[in-house]
């Protein structure tokens, strides 16, 4: 319970600070009109993520109800719109994950559950992959409408990430339920092993080195849960990697519940469930190669370019951002993250850097 306050605490932190750096760093024109010390007082208060929020309702509002349909407001909003969807991930895995993990452990723990847990558990699963989709279409925004997400693809985006992340917090709770302590030396063992992976790949998210390390660091606890990619080029061998690591781990910390429960442990109605988080893993895995292997915007990409490459690999010959004419309005730093995710094709003279589009 400690370090889950305490990583909570760090979360909430590291979130505003990320909120506050990226308002610094945004053209004045975007920013919102209040003065200075309030928004750093907003944030330094915890509430910088709120006022973002209500901020781009404002903002939402004037463009449903402006009589002229206005170019710079629909870019405006959309550029709000994807900073939230960044800041609400980390929020969703940095908070409400470590939250979720703590309330399954009190439930088993005490063997006792009421309703309302119970649905809270079960929804609180639901926001967490939601949070993944929200993101992944937030990406996409980027590129042109005929490779928007489709409600086939939301599905199964949505149900691969639920069936590998379901099983990681249940045996990441089972374990706790054994060594409680373990866990405070298990998850700090794994998260620098991610940020020094993370590191390795070499980000270039945040617009000076001492930010980076945190976005690197918030990164790294995303994918102690789930995986998140953060580089250009070929993710297939990445994603081998990752999911052979996390799968290696989480089948560890099963087979060390099962091995070390007593005969008599209360809990032995778990054991069917435990046996299921491997077949459920697998079929996540599954339904991520199906995803990629026929609904990604990249298939459809090398039908209409006639090349062979699945997977991201730096080619100029993609997918294509949509149009923008009020180019200066780009959210450059998820504008760089779509970039991470698919082979775009580039405007001849346009170039990208750190995420800012400087034609």
């Amino acid at each position: 319970a400690a370090l889950v306050l305490a990583l909570l605490a760090a979360a909430s932190v590291a979130t505003q600070a990320c909120s506050w750096l990226w308002l610094r760093s945004d053209p004045p024109a975007l920013r919102p009109d209040v003065p200075p010390w309030l928004l750093a007082a907003l944030h330094l208060l915890q509430l910088g993520f709120l006022f973002r929020c209500l901020h781009a309702l404002k903002v939402g509002w004037k463009v449903c109800w402006a009589k002229a349909e206005e170019e710079e407001e629909q870019s405006r909003m959309a550029f709000l719109s994807h900073d939230i969807s960044m800041l609400r991930l980390f929020e969703t895995f940095l908070e409400n994950t470590p939250q979720l993990t703590l309330l399954l452990y009190v439930i088993l723990r005490t063997n006792k559950a009421e309703p309302f847990q119970g649905l809270g558990i079960c929804t609180a699963f639901l926001c967490v992959t939601w949070s993944l989709l929200d993101y992944h279409q937030s990406l996409r925004s980027f590129l042109q409408d005929k490779y928007g997400l489709s409600l086939g693809s939301s599905i199964i985006y949505f149900l691969w990430n639920f069936f590998l992340i379901c099983p990681r917090i249940l045996v990441v709770t089972l374990f706790a339920l054994l060594w409680p302590y373990g866990v405070a030396v298990h998850f700090p063992l794994v998260w620098l092993a991610m940020f020094l992976w993370v590191s390795l790949q070499g980000t270039d998210f945040m617009e000076s080195p001492g930010p980076e390390q945190l976005y690197r660091a918030m990164v790294a606890v995303i994918l102690y849960f789930s995986w998140f990619n953060v580089a250009q080029g070929r993710t297939l061998y990445r994603s081998i990697i990752y999911h052979g690591f996390i799968l290696v781990d989480s089948t560890l910390l099963a087979l060390s519940w099962l091995w070390c429960r007593s005969p008599s442990d209360e809990h032995s109605y778990l054991i069917p469930v435990v046996s299921a988080t491997l077949p459920c893993y697998l079929l996540g895995l599954a339904l991520r190669v199906t995803y990629y292997k026929w609904l990604h915007p990249n298939v459809r990409a090398q039908q209409e370019c006639g090349y062979d490459e699945v997977d991201a690999n730096g080619r100029s010959d993609g997918l294509a951002f949509r149009s923008l004419s009020v180019p200066d309005l780009v959210n450059r730093r998820m504008q760089w993250l779509a970039q991470t995710q698919f082979p775009i094709s580039r405007p001849a003279g346009q170039q990208f850097l750190k995420g800012a589009a400087a034609v």
